[in-house]
């Protein structure tokens, strides 16, 4: 087994992993601006169109189950929620699982507003493929997922 194939230590991942965190926040950061900028020709704040693309992906969700799916607070996407109804975006519609917690889903410009959106980003996450591989993007997404977990504990309402 190589060096590049063998697990890291407890005591060498810290510091590794470590090295991951340092990028995120500026990676974050940056991602809302640009889509900030780009969305704001379209009337969409990011917080819209975090709601617009759950929605498009997983189809009608309650707002407890939207906030749960992006780790915010219920309180931050129902003004959101409201927000993108409020511009036709989304509608409320019965649930039949719990009467008292609608179900949320995108109306037929909310659809089309978001694949537009989506689109775009496509084309400008063209550009960082380069050399990048599968196995590449694959194991990006497993050390992110296992670091996400690592705080699925943490309150996102308090």
């Amino acid at each position: 087994m190589s060096d590049e194939e063998r697990p890291l230590s407890p005591d060498e991942a810290g510091p590794r992993l470590m090295e991951i965190f340092a990028l995120i926040g500026p990676l974050y950061r940056r991602v809302q601006r640009k889509i900030e900028q780009d969305a704001a020709g379209q009337g969409l704040s990011v917080g819209v169109r975090a709601v617009l693309d759950l929605l498009r992906e997983h189809g009608p969700m309650t707002v407890p189950q939207m906030g749960r799916a992006q780790s915010i607070s219920r309180q931050f996407v129902q003004r959101m929620v409201n927000d993108a109804a409020a511009s036709g975006l989304v509608e409320a519609v019965p649930n039949p699982a719990h009467a008292r917690s609608s179900l949320i889903r995108l109306t037929g410009s909310g659809g089309t507003a978001i694949e537009a959106v989506v689109a775009r980003e496509h084309a400008l996450l063209r550009e960082a493929a380069d050399d990048l591989t599968a196995a590449d993007v694959d194991t990006c997404v497993r050390v992110l997922g296992r670091m996400l977990t690592l705080f699925d504990d943490v309150d996102l309402d308090s």
